[in-house]
């Protein structure tokens, strides 16, 4: 070891530049301690041994050759891949260190402890090869990790164990198949002073969405105990998302996700022999949230700063002190699955035909495989997974990465989007579906299935081999409109795979989505819990309200959250979400609704949309939707939201319904609220000119407008060949509140289906001045290309619209 290269080196002396003297980990954490703690964001200190410290090990030993040896034997057959390991890291493990490599190890280690006044502080250490975290290959997990490290003796056996890790069947394995020379990589060890997150709780945060490459929000897991549990997968953590744009406001609070995990197990200091052990959670803790709302925004800041200083999206570990209450980030890592991802290509899957439900979980990636289940329980049995077949397993972790490369797509019962199996699926471009929770007892092997993640946040495993449209589109290549393309979106799981779109924004998100899904309860069933007497209901609404103090507060919680999702999609474009609009009897299947919902014969005309908001039946729930529009615009942010009336029948029931909005805070023009009208009844286009008066702008409901004026119920099958939203009289009223709206000042776009369908109505449209055309995300590009033609052929510029 020469002078200029000693054998240790603090993190403070290091830098992101300093990959090949101490691997990517190490240099990452020296790049942070330097430049980013006198920035606020915690990183607990440590050193590195050199790359050359590792080279000089294995020269005193006289290993290279034989290391070589074996290798070469492998390559050529002579030797399995378990054979070749076993021999390589036997050969490191019983090694010696060089006198000058073991003496500034202990030394450093002293330092440490007489900087923290304690004797034999608890470290990490962790290994960090010089081919690591890089833009091209993560090698996530491939070398080993020791927590809870106490004592010289420990410590420097801990190193060692490190060293033979480099080679362990995983980590050949990986870097043979992204080509890698194996005597080319040095390990770096990294000894970083314990967190006490084993009493406190840990995890990984992104500061990109890793399923779509949303790049507006920060992805936060949490668990109780040390992060291994997070990063293995073995447990399925707290899930929080927090919106980047709106965070440099302190006054903001624009977390639009919170998902409680099982968290069963958690991962504490052991003793002895046992550094540590893995536990059950309590249910108090399984229970509750990791992070409370301010921990959880320091935490997406923090993201957001290491982002901004690399210049890349982040795979970031951080833990919280269970003494101090103190945050940190142990490690941060470039993203390397959405960075290398095409912007502008655009791939999509849409199933056709699906057999029966199996199996759901956690969907990672977004496309949809069928093929063969090989169902092995145990790391044991990974010598008879067939290649090409769908593994479902429990958990899988860096060992399972040789199979994982020969899968078709993945499932395991337990795991977060952070844990390994989500990680090393992204990276090899497979499906999979993690957390299911029960994939093992309801699979069974040689079973055929479809695994489907390209339906949103939750992936799902079908019966059967399903029908599979899928189509690549090349974004960069749609034209320029005058006249916009926006979306119709109502599933928030899924509106993050639309982001690429080149839309003008949401012209239609249904809150009645967000409330039969994520909410499931009638609110007034929440207002007046007390009155209901259907026990079965109280139970199951004690269940979902269970840590709220208001159980109206989880109604307003859940819809603000579940509409935040819509409305950051396209963030700062405009969203335009539609208030509820079920009718009675779709009311009355919610958790608690039958009690107070009226029977009606024809609820298509009933007591729906406004009437609604003023009536005694819904005033009061009406009001909830109000607390959470409220909340998503002045709390949290997402003041590009526009709130849209659907089903009003007269300017004096507009009159009433604006005036209920007013009593619960969303008073039209204050704060910039604009406040939109479905125009679905012909009373809408009849008296467009005093709607106007009463409103920012229309929005046509092609479906409901066209049953109303030829009195056809859109539903009857009898009536099918008559319900035709082209019938001259149709156009006639569409044409006429179009004009109507522009004289009068106001916005006016569609948002039914017609367009999708038939690229001529689309032209009818545009010649007759239509502001916008809000579609389905299935159909923007063919629709963007009508309107693109129809503008052409009628010379429509953007001073017409």
């Amino acid at each position: 070891m020469t002078k200029q290269s000693p054998p240790v080196i603090w993190f403070e002396d290091l830098s992101r530049a300093d990959v090949a003297r101490v691997g990517g980990k190490n240099a990452s954490l020296g790049e942070m301690v330097r430049a980013l703690a006198p920035k606020g964001i915690r990183v607990p200190g440590g050193f590195a041994t050199t790359a050359d410290a590792f080279r000089d090990y294995l020269a005193a030993n006289g290993l290279g050759a034989p290391i070589a040896d074996h290798l070469a034997a492998l390559a050529s057959g002579k030797q399995t891949l378990a054979e070749t390991g076993q021999a390589v890291r036997s050969l490191i493990l019983h090694g010696d260190w060089p006198a000058a490599t073991q003496e500034a190890i202990i030394a450093a280690y002293r330092r440490l402890c007489a900087e923290s006044g304690r004797a034999d502080i608890d470290v990490a250490v962790r290994s960090s090869a010089t081919a690591e975290d890089l833009p091209e290959a993560s090698f996530a997990g491939q070398q080993e990790t020791f927590l809870n490290i106490r004592g010289e003796a420990a410590l420097v056996e801990a190193c060692r164990r490190c060293y033979a890790s480099l080679f362990t069947d995983r980590a050949i394995s990986y870097r043979q198949a992204k080509g890698f020379d194996h005597m080319q990589v040095a390990l770096s060890v990294g000894v970083q002073r314990m967190v006490r997150s084993d009493i406190g709780g840990a995890g990984v945060m992104f500061s990109i969405d890793t399923e779509t490459g949303f790049d507006k929000v920060v992805r936060i897991d949490a668990a109780w105990g040390l992060g291994e549990t997070v990063v293995q997968g073995s447990v399925g953590p707290d899930e929080y998302q927090v919106f980047k744009p709106l965070l440099a406001d302190p006054a903001l609070s624009p977390i639009i996700d919170k998902t409680c995990g099982d968290k069963a197990h958690k991962l504490i200091y052991g003793g002895g022999e046992t550094p540590t052990r893995l536990v059950p959670a309590s249910k108090a803790e399984r229970a509750a949230f990791v992070l409370d709302d301010v921990e959880i925004l320091t935490l997406a800041r923090w993201a957001v700063a290491i982002e901004t200083h690399y210049g890349c999206p982040m795979d970031i570990e951080w833990a919280r002190d269970g003494e101090t209450g103190e945050l940190f980030v142990v490690q941060a890592r470039p993203e390397t699955v959405q960075a290398r991802r095409r912007a502008d290509a655009f791939r999509t899957f849409r199933i056709t035909r699906k057999g029966r439900k199996l199996s759901s979980g956690l969907a990672i990636g977004d496309a949809v495989v069928s093929g063969w289940i090989c169902l092995i329980e145990s790391a044991r049995d990974i010598a008879r997974f067939v290649d090409g077949s769908i593994l479902v397993t429990g958990t899988t972790d860096p060992d399972w990465v040789p199979v994982m490369k020969r899968a078709a797509a993945i499932v395991t019962d337990r795991g977060g989007r952070t844990s390994h199996a989500a990680i090393i699926s992204r990276e090899l471009g497979l499906p999979a579906i993690v957390g299911t929770g029960n994939a093992t007892e309801l699979l069974h092997d040689g079973q055929e299935v479809t695994v489907s993640c390209a339906e949103g946040d939750e992936g799902f495993v079908y019966e059967g081999t399903a029908d599979v449209e899928a189509e690549t589109l090349d974004i960069g290549a749609l034209p320029q409109t005058a006249t916009q393309v926006m979306l119709n979106l109502a599933n928030p799981a899924a509106a993050f795979r639309w982001w690429r779109l080149p839309a003008d924004g949401v012209g239609l998100a249904r809150m009645e989505f967000v409330i039969s899904n994520a909410i499931r309860v009638h609110p007034m069933a929440l207002v007046r819990y007390d009155e209901l007497r259907d026990e079965t209901a109280r139970r199951e609404i004690a269940a979902l309200t269970a840590g709220y103090g208001d159980r109206t507060d989880y109604f307003v919680d859940r819809l603000s959250r579940g509409l935040a999702r819509l409305a950051a999609s396209f963030h700062p474009k405009p969203v335009i979400i539609r208030t509820s609009d079920f009718k009675t009897n779709e009311y009355a299947g919610l958790v608690g609704g039958a009690g107070f919902e009226p029977h009606e014969e024809n609820p298509m005309i009933g007591l729906r949309g406004a009437s609604r908001y003023y009536s005694p039946h819904y005033r009061e729930g009406f009001a909830l939707e109000c607390r959470a529009i409220r909340r998503l615009r002045n709390e949290m942010g997402f003041r590009n939201v526009i709130v849209m009336i659907p089903f009003c029948r007269s300017p004096a029931e507009a009159d009433a319904v604006l005036a209920v909005m007013a009593e619960n805070g969303l008073r039209r023009g204050e704060d910039g609220l604009e406040v939109y009208v479905m125009c679905e009844i012909p009373s809408n286009v009849i008296l467009a000119r005093e709607f106007a008066a009463r409103f920012d702008g229309f929005s046509i409901g092609s479906n409901d407008l066209t049953q109303l004026t030829l009195g056809v119920d859109r539903d009857s099958a009898e009536l099918a060949p008559l319900f035709d939203e082209e019938d001259a009289a149709v156009k006639w009223m569409i044409a006429r509140v179009i004009g109507e709206a522009r004289a009068a000042g106001a916005k006016i776009g569609l948002c039914g289906q017609a367009p999708s369908d038939n690229p001529a109505f689309a032209a009818f449209l545009v010649e007759a001045g239509i502001h916008s055309l809000s579609v389905s995300p299935d159909s923007f590009v063919a629709v963007k290309q009508a309107v693109a033609a129809a503008e052409r052929r009628h010379g429509h510029n953007e001073e017409a619209r």
